[in-house]
């Protein structure tokens, strides 16, 4: 029982895998992305968990939680409740803060009813006692724009309406060009105010409105009145996307003019410790505050700056608690989750930890084991699937998961200590034996982009000039300024610029590398021209779809009250095409012989340049063992941003920016990205990343190091030159922690 025991586990690419797994320790998951360490985690250990754990809710209970079916494995024993932090956005809606989410704003709400005699309510944003009414507690307005709704140049007749829906002579159009007041045939320029007035916000009128089947009358109401209407509402996200699009080419969104964005009333802002209102407080970085608590006496007082402290602790002091969590990146977001469970007095449970080092500079990763280790120390089983050597450092135990990728992974290389690994013949084991160097021989600009008087968000009129035709990296801490810089102003600056960033890919449970990179279409064209059919044959989504599963390659059986089931479809026998589409052949293989090749594979089976280029793209950002035909679904956040890279590099000549590309990669797969942002710059392009992995820093030509620290103590530029230089500098932790990198 002092174990987590597996047997058998074949989820996506595993094989047969069968481990140990130490309980009350810290076991670091290792391996080259795409491995198979988060399918043993997180689609193994962690849904099974969870799917035990809430079979012993009720029925009913069950039927409103998430429904997860059980993993592919044998046996999977002395199982302990999971607590599952990974890299999703926190999300939330337009009303989650950073106080909210940590629940800290609450303890904040408390002081201040103690010190205004009024009741906690009274201090939220969220409730009626205390918003602001003109708001509701958003802090930002949301307005129907008329200059974007109307061409006053035209008149109604002309079709001086904009939005969409309001032909002239349509149902909606006729609500005003039959209205008794408004002449249709008279520019809008021309109307009296009283006219506009009525256009805008009249009512009172019945309107005879003319359809197909007849005439019927309605109350007239305002153009901007009945847009509001429908189609505002302060919180845009309860929208679908299309609606989203549709309603905001007609919106002008500000902050509040009543309350200037602080979310409250007059009443719950009067109240005031020590000169400061509760806004003030939350609009104060979090190191800032925690001063400000200081003399401030009571236990809810001293819980506030405990929480606070955590924060400042794991390397977010830098944030405010009135910060969007709709803003925050997947590394923030999940440390503050990290926090939550910090305060926690449960034990005897499972952590698992999906990369807590993304978006942390090597300082603040100290910081962060402090954390593991204390959750590890209170009675916890912490599971923690990593490529940082400095996470690997602390851990109990090592699951090496390999050799390589995809098809060529799958299987466990090695367990132990850190002392074992670094001696193992793994890729791992050699990547933490290697020495590496700093650059010496750095190319030379070709030019310059310049920045000047940069201040989004903490940015202190920052001036700057970007080499050309090099590699250059923008490091400092996290809240540094990095994606102030480059994110906001320099792509504001230079919009042309090739920018590929974390954000996930908007794809459908369909979606794989070959409809992501446009190959589908020439692939089915090749096919019908081969065997002089459609080319709507060759897909899974129409036609040529197997009809028993629908193009899915299995089927999902869902009953109420119970988990869902996915089997296999004997049909097509999971190949998702009808047996006479799959009897069509393009040199000797069917459409669906061709989705299972690996991109490595599939470049000597086409010839065709055009399709060439794309998969030559897969093998040069390192995803040569994804197959064509693979779930987008299944892919590790590190291989959705390499193929999102891949998307873009047949481009020459242009400006790369990339958002921390090192995120999920292994140090085997880093040395590959370097090769191709070489290849990059030595083609005539110009490649800019945010980073804080140490050995891009190294191999870069230029460094721009932000700091000193995040927050109101960053947003400067404390340093800018060659890596050899930045060794030699004083007061950029970055070449601190160069100078003492894998010395």
């Amino acid at each position: 029982m002092d174990s987590i025991r597996i047997v058998g586990a074949r989820e996506h690419n595993l094989k047969d895998v069968s481990l140990t797994i130490p309980k009350n320790q810290i076991t670091v998951f290792t391996g080259v992305s795409g491995s198979g360490k988060s399918s043993i985690v997180f689609d193994t250990i962690a849904v099974e968990a969870q799917r035990q754990l809430n079979s012993t809710y009720s029925w009913f209970i069950r039927n409103q939680m998430p429904k997860y079916e059980r993993p592919h494995v044998d046996v999977i024993e002395n199982l302990t409740t999971p607590v599952i932090v990974d890299q999703k956005p926190i999300g939330g809606n337009a009303r989650s803060t950073v106080g909210t989410i940590t629940d800290i704003y609450g303890m904040i709400r408390a002081l201040f009813a103690r010190e205004g005699g009024r009741h906690v309510s009274a201090y939220s944003f969220n409730a009626p006692q205390g918003m602001c009414t003109t708001c509701d507690g958003l802090g930002r307005t949301v307005r129907a724009d008329v200059s974007l709704m109307l061409d006053l140049s035209k008149s109604l007749d002309e079709g001086a309406i904009l939005l969409p829906g309001y032909k002239v002579g349509g149902t909606e159009w006729q609500m005003y060009g039959k209205h008794p007041a408004l002449d249709p045939s008279l520019r809008l320029s021309d109307y009296s105010q009283e006219q506009m007035e009525t256009l805008l916000h009249g009512s009172g009128v019945k309107i005879e409105l003319t359809m197909k089947n007849g005439t019927f009358s309605v109350e007239y109401e305002g153009l901007v009145d009945r847009f509001t209407r429908r189609g505002v509402t302060r919180d845009l996200s309860a929208h679908s996307e299309k609606t989203r699009e549709q309603v905001q080419r007609f919106l002008t969104e500000g902050i509040c003019p009543d309350c200037g964005g602080d979310r409250l009333n007059p009443e719950a802002l009067a109240t005031k410790i020590d000169g400061r209102s509760i806004a003030d407080w939350t609009r104060m970085q979090v190191t800032d505050l925690i001063e400000v608590l200081g003399p401030v006496e009571g236990a809810a007082a001293a819980g506030a700056r405990e929480a606070l402290q955590r924060v400042a602790d794991i390397g977010l002091g830098y944030l405010s608690l009135d910060r969007a969590t709709t803003s925050l990146s997947g590394g923030e977001g999940q440390r503050l989750k990290m926090v939550r469970h910090l305060s926690s007095a449960l034990t005897g449970l499972t952590y698992i930890f999906d990369e807590p080092s993304v978006g942390l500079h090597p300082r603040d990763v100290g910081r962060l084991n402090n954390l593991l280790k204390a959750l590890r120390d209170k009675g916890n089983t912490v599971l923690v699937v990593e490529h940082d050597p400095d996470v690997i450092a602390i851990a109990d135990h090592i699951v090496d998961v390999g050799p390589r990728a995809g098809v060529h992974g799958g299987s466990i290389v090695y367990t132990g200590s850190l002392d074992g690994l670094r001696s193992a013949d793994t890729l791992t084991g050699r990547g933490l034996r290697r020495s590496t160097e700093v650059k010496q021989a750095v190319r030379q600009a070709t030019g310059w982009l310049p920045l000047s008087d940069a201040s989004l968000h903490n940015l202190k009129k920052v001036s700057v000039d970007l080499p050309t035709g090099v590699l250059t990296a923008i490091t400092g801490v996290a809240g540094s300024g990095k994606s102030s810089l480059i994110s906001g102003e320099f792509m504001t600056a230079y919009p042309s610029s090739i920018f590929v960033d974390q954000s996930a890919i908007a794809a459908s449970s369909r979606s794989t590398p070959a409809t992501f990179l446009d190959l589908m279409d020439p692939i089915r064209k090749l096919f019908a021209k081969a065997n002089g059919v459609a080319p709507g044959l060759f897909s899974f989504n129409s036609t040529g779809a197997c009809e028993e599963c629908q193009g899915r390659g299995v089927i999902i059986t869902e009953v109420a009250y119970m988990d869902p089931v996915t089997t296999h479809c004997e049909s097509c026998e999971g190949r998702r095409f009808k047996e006479s589409v799959l009897a069509h052949t393009l040199r000797g293989k069917s459409i669906a012989d061709v989705l299972e090749l690996p991109a490595d594979e599939a470049v000597s089976f086409f010839t065709e340049p055009a399709l060439l280029s794309k998969l030559r793209s897969l093998i040069d950002v390192g995803l040569d063992y994804l197959t064509l035909g693979q779930p987008l679904s299944s892919l590790s956040g590190g291989e959705r941003q390499r193929l999102k890279l891949a998307l873009q590099l047949h481009r020459t000549g242009s400006v790369y920016v990339l958002d921390e590309p090192t995120t999920g990669l292994h140090m085997s797969d880093v040395d590959t990205l370097l090769a191709l942002l070489d290849r990059l710059v030595d083609a005539g392009n110009t490649v800019i990343v945010i980073e804080h992995n140490l050995d891009v820093i190294q191999h870069a030509d230029w460094i721009v190091d932000l700091g000193p620290e995040g927050g109101k103590n960053g947003g400067e530029i404390v340093f800018t030159g060659t890596p050899a230089e930045l060794l030699a500098s004083t007061g950029s932790l970055t070449g601190e922690h160069l100078r003492t990198y894998r010395a």
